[in-house]
């Protein structure tokens, strides 16, 4: 998924990422990592899951990632993201509101490796990993 708002509008190398967020209390990651989903997107995904590991980013933050073979695949045109507001222009005092996903789409893993945040580019080795 590409972030949404006008400081990503122009970026697209090394901006998108998977679907992610905090746990709620009392969630498990996986649980969570479905309502994320269903939040940054607006669609469910439903399927067997297997967990690709967890993955520390640059921020120190860890991220646990999934993959999921589903069926019916995630039609992108279907994406609906909830919205965020923003002091925008900055210092204007004016509020906009902007889509937390602006678009979401399906990349070669060679397509993603460029397009994917460089900290979750580990991913992919772990997902060709586990299709191999």
């Amino acid at each position: 998924m590409h972030p949404g708002g006008p400081f990503w509008a122009t970026k697209d190398e090394g901006t998108w990422s998977i679907p992610k967020g905090l746990v709620n209390l009392g969630e498990d990651d996986l649980d969570a990592a479905v309502r994320e989903t269903r939040e940054e997107l607006g669609v469910d995904v439903d399927g067997e899951f297997v967990t690709l590991g967890e993955f520390r980013q640059p921020s120190g933050k860890t991220v646990v990632a999934w993959c999921v073979e589903a069926d019916p695949m995630i039609d992108f045109d279907d994406v609906r993201s909830s919205m965020f507001t923003m002091e925008w222009p900055p210092k204007s005092g004016q509020h906009k509101s902007f889509p937390e996903v602006d678009r979401a789409g399906w990349f070669s893993l060679e397509d993603a490796e460029v397009k994917m945040l460089k900290g979750q580019r580990a991913m992919l080795d772990a997902l060709v990993k586990h299709l191999e």
